[in-house]
């Protein structure tokens, strides 16, 4: 359940562009030295689909800006071989965390899957991300494994 004073809207394919904006915002916030986050889109292009819901929080006096989102797509279990929802975004704007908003979004998350028969949700965390990493702990999410990159 959202705070007071705050709505949830499902986006749709007319969202494409907001949502390549919160991605960016999201990646900017984390790696602030790096310019460019334009390829963004083409995951957007790639991934979204009625089949992945797009949740949007609005002020209910300012309805249709946005100040939080939430992606949830679809993975498969690599060791299983299990469809499981993924979360691929969550961002919540500065001057609205620590409201209940993000553990709102995480838990409508949840419900959706557990609705179409899912037995788990994932997600991705940057590990510089300290604040999101306690964020879903609290949750109950724990590290199953590491993504590992050597730069060549």
């Amino acid at each position: 359940m959202l705070p007071q004073g705050y709505q949830l809207r499902r986006g749709s394919g007319k969202d494409r562009a907001n949502l390549v904006k919160f991605m960016c915002l999201t990646y900017q916030e984390l790696f602030p030295d790096q310019q460019g986050f334009s390829h963004l889109a083409k995951t957007v292009e790639q991934y979204f689909s009625a089949d992945t819901p797009l949740l949007w929080v609005e002020p209910v006096l300012e309805k249709q800006t946005p100040i939080a989102v939430c992606w949830i797509g679809n993975a498969i279990d690599q060791v299983k071989g299990d469809r499981y929802a993924h979360i691929f975004l969550l961002y919540v704007a500065k001057e609205h965390r620590r409201q209940g908003i993000g553990t709102a979004l995480m838990n409508y998350a949840q419900n959706w899957a557990s609705s179409r028969g899912d037995r788990q949700i994932s997600l991705q965390v940057f590990t510089n991300n300290q604040p999101a990493i306690n964020f879903y702990q609290s949750l109950g999410y724990k590290t199953q494994s590491l993504f590992m990159l050597k730069p060549l």
